[in-house]
């Protein structure tokens, strides 16, 4: 698995690119760097691109579940960039977890998805 995070637009965007398989491991990278962010602005939005994605591993799946409870209102925009069908359906059901703008983009559509979660924050 590799997880790739970089900060953008002066620490109030986190881009996640996630290949393979998420693990325990990636989330003990992921979680302090994206909860730093929300303590230091409040509010954070995410750019998460699936290149090679193929899903979590069980103790992830509870990694994600324990951090979106924990964060369910403090992520502004999300856009989810994928290839399958099955990762635009993902974006649908991450709705309920998150008082967020939830947004799937396919690949080809990088560029407007990093335009959209960079762009007039959402509710203003």
């Amino acid at each position: 698995m590799a997880i790739t995070l970089k900060e953008t637009n002066e620490g109030r965007q986190l881009e996640i690119e996630v290949s393979g398989k998420l693990e325990h491991a990636d989330y003990e990278k992921f979680v302090p760097e994206a909860e730093r962010l929300i303590k230091k602005h409040g509010k954070v939005s995410a750019l998460f691109t699936m290149r090679d994605f193929h899903g979590w591993s069980l103790r992830a799946l509870w990694d994600e579940l324990e951090f979106d409870l924990k964060h369910f209102r403090d992520l502004d925009r999300i856009a989810i960039v994928g290839t399958k069908k099955w990762q635009e359906w993902m974006a649908g059901f991450c709705k309920p977890f998150t008082t967020g703008t939830v947004r799937y983009f396919p690949e080809e559509q990088l560029a407007n998805a990093r335009a959209w979660v960079g762009g007039e924050r959402a509710g203003r």
